[in-house]
């Protein structure tokens, strides 16, 4: 079993348009279906309300970590963290990176998100299986969103 999952995707717009549909907080809360706090900033906290329906009651909490325009977004965050009751803290973050480059009808997106073996056993396989399905979905969101 691998410890990463990754997706990838055309999206028929330019690298810059891609970049800030993924850094820009509020066009990647459209997307993604998220209520931000405020902007992505490297090295700090980011917080907020997931905003897709039945996930309403969950916040959002990563740790941005590399901003490297137009080529390299990336956020620390504890995956398919879901119930509330639980204090998911000391567990190992697991790394999502965002990867673009030029292509010739616009970009390619590349989203890896890995360190899912140092998730606790009882919680890694749904974990993965979540976040493989979640990241199929997001993909094309953010296409629809940057092409529409």
């Amino acid at each position: 079993m691998s410890d990463f999952v990754e997706k990838n995707i055309e999206i028929a717009a330019p690298v810059e348009r891609v970049w800030r549909a993924l850094t820009d907080h509020e066009e990647f809360g459209a997307w993604f279906r998220v209520k931000l706090d405020g902007p992505f900033v490297a090295g700090a906290p980011t917080t907020g309300h997931i905003t897709h329906p039945g996930y309403e009651h969950l916040r959002w909490e990563a740790a941005v970590g590399t901003m490297d325009p137009p080529r390299l977004f990336s956020f620390r965050w504890h995956p398919y963290a879901i119930d509330p009751d639980v204090d998911y803290s000391a567990e190992p973050a697991t790394l999502v990176e965002f990867r673009l480059e030029p292509t010739p009808s616009g970009t390619r997106l590349t989203v890896r998100e890995s360190g899912f073996d140092a998730i606790p056993a009882h919680r890694m396989p749904e974990a993965m299986q979540m976040n493989e399905r979640g990241w199929a979905a997001q993909i094309d969101n953010i296409k629809a969103f940057v092409e529409g």
